[in-house]
């Protein structure tokens, strides 16, 4: 089957998307049933993201640039490193209803352990700590794929934006969401990893402020004149609409 490029780039996105969400579902179950340890559940159910992560960006990178997370492409939309219509694909196909992205992530996560595709979380996950934790962990991860893309490094995504996420889930009082679409996948998961729909918009709002932290602190350590490079991973997919413009309107002779 051959697709378009844009539509290559918005599935292997959707896909990425849906096997992170049924990674983190349901590891979290599996821990659940293997033990009653509370930190052992958290080990298991890091563990596994942090293997899938690192697959994920490994191998869907080359393609989509690995974003799986609406903070990371809006904040290349911001810096004019994405173009509206693409991001706008890449946010959209995360909340894909046809079996990919988050919503076929989270049914394929539940039914694996016989639950009901999507049932409401009654996990309350609201206070400020935990809002302050969502800030770090998210600034932490775009500041990091800032260096990465930045330096030039971005070959060393799948072990190092893992090993942030990894470590996130240990120190930060939120054990890390850091994005969106994976904050209302868990919304709809009534198991270890769920979050109860109430505590949803406050999760994203402060994982909004720590986009907005990562993307200035990019700025400050590696400040680059000119057109930046996409924040994609392991190396760059999209071509910025500045360079693109002139492209255009310098064609080659």
């Amino acid at each position: 089957m051959h697709l378009h490029e844009p539509s290559r780039r918005a599935t292997a996105e959707a896909i990425g998307t849906a096997v992170l969400v049924a990674t983190v579902v349901g590891s979290g179950i599996m821990a659940t049933r293997l033990t009653q340890d509370i930190a052992v559940q958290l080990l298991v159910n890091a563990v596994a993201t942090v293997a899938a992560l690192a697959v994920l960006i490994w191998a869907l990178g080359p393609i989509s640039g690995a974003h799986f997370n609406p903070v990371v492409t809006l904040v290349a939309l911001s810096r004019r490193e994405i173009g509206a219509a693409e991001a706008a694909r890449y946010v959209r196909c995360g909340a894909d209803r046809r079996g990919l992205g988050w919503p076929g992530g989270t049914a394929l996560g539940n039914l694996m352990f016989d639950l009901p595709a999507w049932h409401a979380s009654t996990k309350v996950r609201s206070s400020a700590s935990l809002w302050l934790g969502e800030v770090v962990a998210t600034a932490g991860l775009i500041s990091l794929i800032g260096a990465l893309t930045r330096t030039g490094h971005g070959r060393l995504g799948p072990a190092l934006v893992p090993a942030w996420i990894g470590a996130a889930y240990f120190f930060t009082s939120s054990t890390s969401f850091a994005n969106p679409a994976v904050t209302i996948a868990r919304a709809a998961t009534d198991t270890f990893s769920g979050i109860a729909p109430g505590g949803v918009s406050a999760f994203i709002g402060a994982q909004l402020v720590g986009a907005l932290v990562g993307a200035l602190l990019t700025e400050l350590f590696y400040p680059r004149p000119g057109v930046p490079e996409p924040l994609d991973l392991p190396e760059p997919v999209h071509v910025p609409e500045i360079e693109g413009a002139a492209a255009a309107a310098d064609p080659p002779s």
